[in-house]
Order: C-alpha cells, then sequence, then structure tokens
C-alpha cells in the first residue's frame, strides 16, 4: 500500500475545515452534520470534535439502483434528525463523479433546510456528471483508486488511519 495522504496530515486538514466551518456559521441557531454512509464515518466523527459550535449529527445511507435506472439513488437509511430551517452541512468521504451526492442533495433540499453546503476530505480530478459546489474540501486527488479512513474496498481498509492507494497485492490479499 502506498501511502497517498498520512493520518497527521489529514488530521491537521480536519482541524483547519472544522476551524473554518466553525467561523462560518457562528452564528447558526442550528448546525446539522450529515454524513453519508458508510464512507464518511471516520471523516464525519472527527470534524464533528473539530467544530467548536453548537451542532447536530445525523446520517443517511444512499445506494445507487442497478439496471436500467442508472443515477437514480434510493434512501437505504434515512435520517434520524428533522433538519427543516437548520443549516446543514453534508459530510462526504469523496467526490467523484457526483451522481449519488448530487441526488443526496435534492433529497435533502427538498426537506427545507436553510442553507444546505457539502464538506469532503476528498475531490477526485475526473468529469463531473452533476456540478457539485464543495464549499469545504480537504485534498484534491488525481483520478487513483483510494482506501483508508473510510473508504473501502469490498469493505476493507476503511480503518486505516491514512488514505492510500492499493497495489494489487492488497487487493489479492482482500478478494470482494
Amino acid at each position: 500500500m502506498r501511502v497517498l495522504i498520512t493520518a497527521e496530515e489529514i488530521a491537521s486538514c480536519v482541524r483547519e475545515l472544522g476551524a473554518r466551518i466553525a467561523d462560518d456559521y457562528r452564528d447558526s441557531p442550528d448546525l446539522v452534520l450529515v454524513g453519508v454512509l458508510r464512507g464518511s464515518f471516520c471523516f464525519l466523527a472527527d470534524l464533528a470534535r473539530a467544530i467548536h459550535v453548537p451542532l447536530r449529527v445525523d446520517c443517511i445511507g444512499l445506494a445507487s439502483y442497478a439496471g436500467d435506472r442508472a443515477g437514480a439513488v434510493r434512501i437505504t437509511s434515512d435520517l434520524v434528525e428533522n433538519i427543516e430551517g437548520a443549516d446543514v452541512i453534508v459530510v462526504e468521504d469523496i467526490i467523484e463523479r457526483g451522481s449519488t451526492l448530487g441526488a443526496a442533495l435534492e433529497l435533502l433540499a427538498a426537506r427545507q433546510p436553510a442553507s444546505l453546503a457539502v464538506c469532503s476530505i476528498l475531490r477526485k480530478d475526473v468529469p463531473r456528471e452533476h456540478d457539485i459546489d464543495a464549499r469545504y474540501v480537504g485534498f484534491e486527488i488525481a483520478d487513483e483508486f483510494v482506501v483508508g479512513y473510510g473508504l473501502d474496498y469490498a469493505q476493507r481498509f476503511r480503518n486505516l488511519p491514512y488514505i492510500g492507494i492499493p497495489g494489487p497485492e492488497d487487493l489479492a490479499a482482500h478478494p470482494g
């Protein structure tokens, strides 16, 4: 496994993002972080601790439909919290082509939050199917397959404290 972003670099970045968000939302009466499951869970927990203003935390699980309904997204695990009138920040692990995140933003916007923003630890340099205006991005990366810090391969590697690029031997040792 080649380490792309160290645990120390991630921690520093999360502190910076948390400080920016705290500054931007210091007067918010109701800030809600909504993590997109499962990949965001490490980032969501660290980010919530780095934001030093009152907030609520919730999660949403999403899955793309298979077959001929490409681009359609269904909710696999819905929010518990009411977000109507709240300032909502969607917390994502990685922005790639944007189809799932774009659908998530549409679903959440329909619940009438006061504002809706995106915070992602990674943004991959690839063409996007949806224009995602991510206000907070930790790292811009090339179009490489990455794992760790919540990102997985066949549900493996999520627990790595860093973000890495697996080699064929890493993937072969953990067949999907």
